[in-house]
C-alpha cells in the first residue's frame, strides 16, 4: 500500500510541483493551502505532513503544537525559509521530525521524505486500550502504574506523568517549558530546574533503562526506545 502524504503550503505552485514529484514516486498526495485546511483533510491514514511555516492565519508551527497536544504523532517535516538555529529550534521543540530550508532541490525533499518513512514498525508505540508498551517498558494509565518487565517502579505522581508524556510521543523532543506546560499546568512559579531534577530521579529509578530518557542539549528531553 502506498504511502499517504499531506503537503500543506499557501503557494499553489509549490503545493502543485510537490504533489506531482511525490505522486511519481508512488505516493499517494493531498494537498492543503492553509493550516485550517489541513486540519480538515489530514486523517489517520496519512503517513507524513510536509508543512510550511509561514502562512496566513494559523502558522505551520502553531499547527504542528495542536496535533502534538492532540496525541497526534503523524511525522511532520517543515518546510521553511526561515532557518536561523532558533527557527530550527523552534521547529523540533514542536514536533517535526525533519527541517528543509527554502529554497530546496526536489531530490533532498524526496530523500528527507524517504528517511522519515523508513521509521521500522518497532519505533512505534503500541497502545491497547489504557496500557502503552514500548520495547520492555509498560505504562497502566488506569492503574497509574508503570513496569519494565515485571518489576513495578516505584514512581511519584510527577515521575510517572513525565514518564508516560514522553513514551506517549517517542518520536518528539519535548522542551522544559512545554513539560512545564502539560505536567505543572496547575502550578505556578515552576522553574526548568525543576523539570531537571526530576528526569534526574526518575532515570536513576530507570536504572538500566535510563537510556529511555535522554536530553537533546539545547532541545530538551526525549524518549530512546533502544539504547544509543
Amino acid at each position: 500500500m502506498s504511502k499517504k502524504i499531506l503537503v500543506v503550503d499557501d503557494e499553489c505552485d509549490i503545493c502543485e510541483i510537490l504533489s506531482f514529484n511525490l505522486q511519481n514516486e508512488g505516493y499517494e498526495v493531498t494537498t492543503a493551502l492553509s493550516a485550517e485546511d489541513a486540519l480538515k483533510k489530514l486523517t489517520p491514514e496519512h503517513n507524513l505532513i510536509l508543512l510550511d511555516v509561514m502562512m496566513g492565519g494559523m502558522s505551520g508551527f502553531r499547527l504542528a503544537e495542536r496535533l502534538r497536544r492532540e496525541g497526534n504523532n503523524t511525522p511532520i517535516i517543515f518546510l521553511t525559509a526561515k532557518d536561523t538555529e532558533n527557527d530550527m529550534l523552534t521547529g523540533f521543540s514542536v514536533g517535526a521530525d525533519d527541517y528543509i530550508s527554502k529554497p530546496f532541490s526536489l531530490k533532498e525533499v524526496s530523500a528527507r521524505v524517504k528517511a522519515v518513512l523508513k521509521r521500522t514498525p518497532e519505533e512505534v508505540a503500541e497502545v491497547k486500550e489504557n496500557v502503552l508498551t514500548i520495547d520492555e517498558l509498560t505504562i497502566d494509565t488506569l492503574a497509574k502504574e508503570a513496569k519494565i518487565g515485571e518489576t513495578v517502579l516505584q514512581l511519584t505522581k510527577t515521575e510517572f506523568e513525565i514518564l508516560h508524556l514522553l513514551a506517549s510521543n517517542p518520536s518528539r523532543v519535548y522542551s522544559r517549558r512545554q513539560m512545564i506546560d502539560n505536567i505543572w499546568q496547575d502550578t505556578p512559579y515552576i522553574t526548568e530546574r525543576t523539570v531537571d531534577v526530576h528526569i534526574t530521579r526518575l532515570r536513576k529509578k530507570l536504572g538500566d533503562k535510563s537510556y529511555y530518557i535522554s536530553n537533546r542539549t539545547g532541545f530538551g528531553y526525549k524518549f530512546n526506545q533502544s539504547e544509543p
